[in-house]
């Protein structure tokens, strides 16, 4: 029961943090479930993966109850959506593939780094210019496919690469985030889709894995999580999220370094 209670806890959190930032919460949930999945002592070849293959199950329940608060202020842009979708599917499909093929020591160096990148982002506040417009089809194929692929790799919704490409494109910051937590959608299907298949004949996997998703920490995060999302989308619309910004990207610098202290170690 513990773990199921700290299943709970971690999807309340990352939920919320999804619905504020338009981040999938997978930045949060995968070095989690890697220290929960590691202490449960499930196969060290694999934690790193079901982590990742969990993660990106769980944003598909987390990007549709944010999308749905956000949604209601008008804050999605449909049109992205529609034109990203095809790109994003295609590389979130490409993503689980390399990363079933990446050792797990490098994917979650990999991980960890790009959890630094992004709280530099946010700690340095480096938000691209509104310089351009929106491209076209096949820029916009383009830019989902590394979206999904990257996305794909460290198990996020794709917000932290959506929202500063969306507000490059002069979409306004609230309509970037929630448009970004509607991409997120697409970008769950195709990886949680990419983790089934890539993990469905692997031996050894924990009882109760549908490939690399095990579903009881999926059951109960996507239970808390549906809660606490919307929470989280409503309060970027009432509140200035400016010192929760910098606080989450403290929690990623201090997960990064712990998952990169037992990495190493």
């Amino acid at each position: 029961m513990e773990w199921y209670a700290a299943y709970l806890m971690l999807g309340a959190i990352a939920g919320f943090l999804a619905g504020m930032f338009g981040v999938g919460g997978g930045l949060v949930l995968v070095p989690v479930l890697l220290f929960l999945f590691d202490s449960q002592q499930f196969p060290a070849e694999h934690v790193m993966l079901l982590a990742l293959g969990t993660s990106m199950a769980a944003i598909l329940f987390t990007s549709l109850a944010s999308l749905r608060e956000h949604h209601r202020h008008s804050a999605v842009n449909w049109r992205v959506v529609r034109n990203i979708t095809p790109g994003i599917l295609l590389g979130t499909g490409i993503g689980a593939s390399l990363a079933a093929s990446i050792p797990t020591r490098g994917l979650a160096i990999f991980f960890a780094l790009f959890m630094y990148a992004v709280a530099a982002q946010i700690l340095l506040n480096m938000r691209p210019h509104a310089s351009r417009q929106l491209p076209g089809a096949t820029g916009m194929t383009l830019a989902g496919m590394l979206t999904g692929c990257l996305s794909s790799l460290v198990s996020i919704g794709g917000g932290s690469i959506v929202v500063p490409f969306l507000v490059w494109c002069n979409i306004p910051l609230r309509n970037a985030i929630g448009t970004s937590a509607a991409i997120g959608f697409p970008v769950a299907i195709g990886g949680t889709i990419g983790y089934v298949v890539t993990g469905f004949s692997v031996p050894a996997l924990p009882t109760h894995s549908l490939g690399f998703i095990y579903l009881p920490a999926l059951s109960w995060i996507s239970l808390a999580s549906i809660i606490t999302a919307p929470l989280g989308a409503k309060a970027t619309h009432h509140m200035k999220v400016g010192l929760l910004r910098k606080l989450f990207a403290l929690l990623l610098l201090a997960l990064a370094t712990k998952l990169l202290l037992k990495v190493l170690a």
